[in-house]
């Protein structure tokens, strides 16, 4: 059967298997995931959420259960041994390597005595900004977000004020619930000024609910006179009025020009804007979505809005931000897509092939543990009911009467069972090799059996330039989540967090190889003394090779006061 068609996209990859494109119009397979016949997807995203799960499936050792799902009785017996997930928790690690630090430039200084007050502001920002990321367990967010990131190309963050703890939360979503609406004609690189968060809520019998959609929409829009929840009762919000039947405006805000209200944010001293973001969230049931209306479009009639807990009525409430708190982090460079690709895409026929030689293995293993026995002359016993030969059941210590001449022959599978397990190390490698995951970095490699430190550091190479990759497609994604902190903080006016300026931070990982410590102290210490690197870098290069120290800033101080202390006598 020939090609259908021919279709190049971001998940392309995956045309070569027939639960990816096995229906007349290139569509996935129902059995793939039956909820993306929804009706209200959009049809951009079937592939996306389709390859989605399919890469969750080779992560789970599911895949055998989705092929049979199409009528493949044979992928029943599949092996799968969990080499994606290996692959994808190997790639985790030596990209978030051995720590995640906030660093805002200049607060290296603030221990000099010269250090002007914006060392002082940085080092300040960079307390509340690590204190921040402590109670709101960022690096353990970042292992989920990353670890969906690594396996399905993209991960969601969600930034939300919380007025309770008077802090900004940090939330994950699975990236299948995230739904951008592109403009045709944007920049690749341009943020989309409208996103939805859509699920489906499964029926209810038990409590009399039908199946619903939940969509949570943040948007840009012209700033609007203020609104409040309907007073009356009704789902939704109403202008507010004053005792003339004016609309009123929200403290800060006021008209510019006819038709146009400006507002300045905290973060933008002397720059009026005219921009702000709605948030609504709001479900649907499944019956009241006519066939033809996506995700974008849903009725507004039919929506049923949801409640914030201190009563506001989540129906484009304005949120008083000029961007949507959503960070969405790819895990290689997003070109016209929008959209990440997994570490796994260049090696999945690999890892298909592997495990098909892996499942050849198993089965050969059985016939070489239990051989096969053909018997010559051999007296066996008679069944008395059925009066046939009962079949033989040979155990150790079994004894066979043979007759004169007979014989027994045993088949021996040993040698192809060498042969595909050679063959299974074979793919192994080569599917390392093409992840850009050395062996040494997978831990396959007996740390004995490598030359020298120079060999080591030859083979991480192409794991160097994969970890920079990944990298470079998240550094500005992160900065840009810090500047949504700080922005947030400042609009809900939280203690410590005056208005000004955004000042620039980043997140700084940690090393993801292995290094001579011994050596970097002797180079570090022959730096400082001969004054050619300064005391900051020289603690940066220790902590990058694993030293113990938590804080620059403060082991930089330690040993100044050190060298102040006069000497006891």
């Amino acid at each position: 059967m020939g090609l259908r068609s021919f279709l190049t996209d971001a998940w392309s990859w995956l045309n070569y298997k027939p639960i990816m494109s096995g229906t007349a119009d290139g569509r996935p397979h129902p059995a793939l995931a039956p909820e993306l016949q929804a009706t209200w997807l959009p049809d951009e995203a079937v592939r996306r959420l389709a390859a989605y799960k399919l890469l969750a499936a080779y992560d789970s050792n599911q895949v055998g259960e989705l092929s049979a799902l199409t009528g493949n009785e044979a992928a029943e017996e599949r092996r799968e041994f969990g080499e994606p997930s290996a692959f994808v928790d190997t790639a985790l690690a030596h990209l978030l390597g051995r720590s995640q630090q906030i660093v805002v430039p200049g607060a290296e200084h603030v221990s000099h005595e010269d250090a002007g007050p914006e060392a002082t502001e940085a080092a300040d920002l960079q307390a509340r900004l690590r204190q921040w990321a402590e109670a709101e367990l960022l690096p353990l967010r970042m292992q989920a977000a990353e670890r969906k990131a690594v396996l399905l190309g993209d991960g969601l963050y969600l930034l939300a004020w919380d007025a309770e703890k008077q802090r900004v939360r940090l939330k994950t979503y699975d990236p299948g619930f995230y739904f951008p609406v592109l403009e045709d004609d944007a920049d690749p690189g341009d943020f989309p000024r409208r996103v939805h968060l859509a699920w489906e809520l499964p029926e209810d019998p038990k409590r009399g609910v039908k199946a619903r959609v939940r969509r949570i929409t943040y948007e840009l829009g012209p700033i609007q006179p203020t609104t409040r929840s309907n007073v009356d009762g009704a789902d939704g919000r109403e202008p507010v009025v004053d005792e003339s039947g004016g609309w009123l405006l929200a403290p800060g805000d006021y008209v510019a020009e006819p038709g146009h209200i400006e507002r300045i944010y905290p973060w933008e001293r002397g720059k009026a804007s005219r921009l702000t973001c709605y948030l609504t969230d709001a479900e649907w049931f499944l019956d009241d979505i006519r066939h033809g209306q996506s995700l974008d479009d849903l009725p507004m009639d039919r929506a049923r809005f949801r409640t914030r807990a201190d009563g506001e009525v989540l129906h484009r409430l304005d949120l008083r931000l000029d961007f949507i708190p959503l960070v969405h982090i790819t895990n290689t460079v997003a070109g016209e897509e929008h959209f990440g690709q997994s570490v796994l895409s260049r090696v999945m026929q690999a890892l298909d092939e592997l495990a098909e030689s892996d499942t050849d293995s198993a089965r050969a293993s059985a016939t070489t543990g239990a051989p096969i026995i053909a018997l010559a002359g051999a007296r066996a016993e008679v069944d008395r009911v059925t009066s046939r030969p009962k079949p033989l059941n040979v155990s150790p210590g079994t004894v066979l009467q043979l007759a004169d001449g007979g014989r027994m022959d045993v088949l021996d599978t040993s040698g192809q069972l060498s042969e595909l397990r050679a063959r299974a190390e074979e793919i192994r490698d080569r599917a390392a090799v093409n992840a850009r995951l050395p062996a040494v970095s997978l831990g396959t490699v007996d740390p004995s059996d490598v030359p020298s430190g120079y060999a080591l550091q030859l083979s991480l190479q192409p794991l160097d330039s994969m970890v920079d990759s990944m990298r470079l497609a998240r550094a500005h994604k992160y900065t840009l989540l810090l500047k949504m902190v700080q922005r947030i903080h400042q609009a809900g006016q939280a203690e410590g967090w005056s208005a000004g300026p955004t000042v620039p931070a980043r997140l700084v990982f940690g090393p993801h190889t292995p290094s001579d410590r011994t050596s970097v102290l002797e180079e570090v210490v022959k730096g400082v003394t001969a004054g050619v690197l300064s005391v900051e870098t020289g603690i940066r290069m220790l902590q990058d090779a694993g030293y113990p120290i938590g804080d620059a800033q403060e082991e930089v101080a330690r040993i100044a006061a050190r060298r102040k202390a006069p000497e006891k006598v």
